[in-house]
């Protein structure tokens, strides 16, 4: 199987997200599985993913396509978790959907990361088959260190017994910063940290407002490379994703390898995978949060970092990279193998 993983329009905003380490997670699951990859269109494929649906991925596909190469498209993105994330993004949800449908119809096979979203795309009218892979985590990589979480510890110049709280996205609304800036707030005695960055241009005004405003326990740490946002989260006390909607949320399958107590919005997506007090703590409501993430924090309730490193196990690159192939033999080989010439007959 030879595999050609299309990074055509991956620009720092996309590198630097969700989208961005699935990328990565395919080049790991498919060597691991022993698929030859190439990033380039020389020679020819059997299948070309498109992870991305920028101006420039349709015209991957359509010469994909030309070339007798199976497209696969990877569903990261939906309307709804489009909506309260840039600026003008709640107008343009609409049109937005009908790019991805538009987008994800130029595929031979569509994959996307949970149930959930499955769901969601099926629920478009798409005609071509989706599958639910989860886009898997590094679970060497991302593991419990405790070394290393007190050098990350100490670099913060934490004082004894303060509580260290982090979260990963980019400046939105939908992945729960305003109220994540409302714990640290409602929290003061700990300290609250929040990775990821986003151009000023594209962040909303009551996101810029809530930012300005922020109290003096929170820091913005902007992007950081993988091994430190591993040791943040070997570190941290608890990891707190109040995102409102999601596709799957890497970051939580990151924290949930690491072993940090992981606390999450309950929105459909986690839906038959965390369950709340078994893996993962839940709030309803955003004023159920802080209170929920102070018992956490005073070990007031049970440990499921045992449990939520399972979780993550049961998703591990490895996994994933062989149930990606089960579903090219079953899809996309044996449409991507063109048919063999007649043998030339002589009399």
């Amino acid at each position: 199987m030879r595999v050609h993983l299309y990074e055509g329009g991956l620009t720092p905003l996309v590198a630097h997200s969700g989208v961005g380490q699935a990328i990565c997670h395919q080049r790991a699951m498919l060597a691991s599985a022993g698929a030859e990859l190439t990033d380039g269109w020389y020679g020819r494929a059997d299948a070309v993913h498109i992870n991305t649906v920028l101006p420039d991925a349709p015209l991957a596909a359509l010469r994909a396509r030309l070339r007798g190469e199976t497209v696969v498209w990877y569903g990261h993105s939906t309307m709804e978790d489009f909506r309260e994330s840039f600026v003008g993004s709640n107008r343009l949800a609409p049109l937005f959907r009908r790019w991805l449908c538009f987008c994800y119809g130029l595929a031979d096979v569509v994959v996307t990361p949970t149930p959930y979203s499955k769901r969601i795309l099926e629920g478009y009218g798409l005609k071509k088959p989706v599958y639910a892979l989860s886009n898997g985590v590094d679970t060497e990589f991302f593991a419990p260190d405790p070394a290393r979480g007190a050098a990350w510890r100490a670099k913060w110049q934490q004082r004894p017994g303060q509580k260290l709280v982090i979260s990963v996205g980019h400046f939105m609304e939908r992945k729960g910063i305003l109220e994540f800036i409302d714990l640290a707030r409602t929290l003061p005695e700990a300290r609250f940290v929040w990775y990821g960055c986003t151009s000023p241009a594209l962040v909303a005004e009551p996101v810029r407002a809530a930012m300005a405003a922020a109290p003096e326990n929170l820091t913005f740490a902007g992007f950081v490379s993988q091994a430190e946002l591993r040791d943040a989260y070997c570190g941290a006390d608890a990891f707190a994703f109040c995102s409102h909607e999601e596709t799957e949320g890497i970051v939580v399958l990151e924290a949930l390898a690491c072993g940090v107590p992981v606390l999450v919005r309950d929105i459909p997506v986690y839906e038959g995978w965390l369950e709340a007090g078994r893996n993962v703590y839940k709030a309803r409501r955003a004023e159920d949060l802080a209170p929920l993430l102070e018992a956490m924090l005073n070990r007031e309730l049970p440990d499921l970092t045992a449990a939520g490193r399972r979780v993550a196990q049961a998703r591990s690159l490895r996994r994933m990279g062989q149930a990606l192939c089960g579903i090219y033999e079953k899809e996309a080989a044996p449409c991507a193998r063109p048919p063999r010439p007649e043998p030339v007959r002589t009399a």
